[in-house]
């Protein structure tokens, strides 16, 4: 199975958001929201990199 560079950032960030989620809200309703925001910002993070990068080739 190869993974393409997205795939692996979608898989990287929900195995880190659960961790950061767990690890840092005692709260089960905050540890999914912390989660979540996580996720969202790690995506995120990640299309505004590549689009960066983008245009700095281009």
């Amino acid at each position: 199975m190869s993974l393409s560079h997205f795939s692996a950032v979608l898989l990287f960030s929900l195995f880190t958001s659960v961790v950061f989620g767990i690890t840092q809200r005692s709260e089960p309703k905050a540890m999914i929201r912390f989660g979540a925001y996580c996720f969202a910002m790690f995506v995120g993070g990640v299309i505004v990199a590549s689009w960066l990068m983008y245009f700095i080739k281009h």
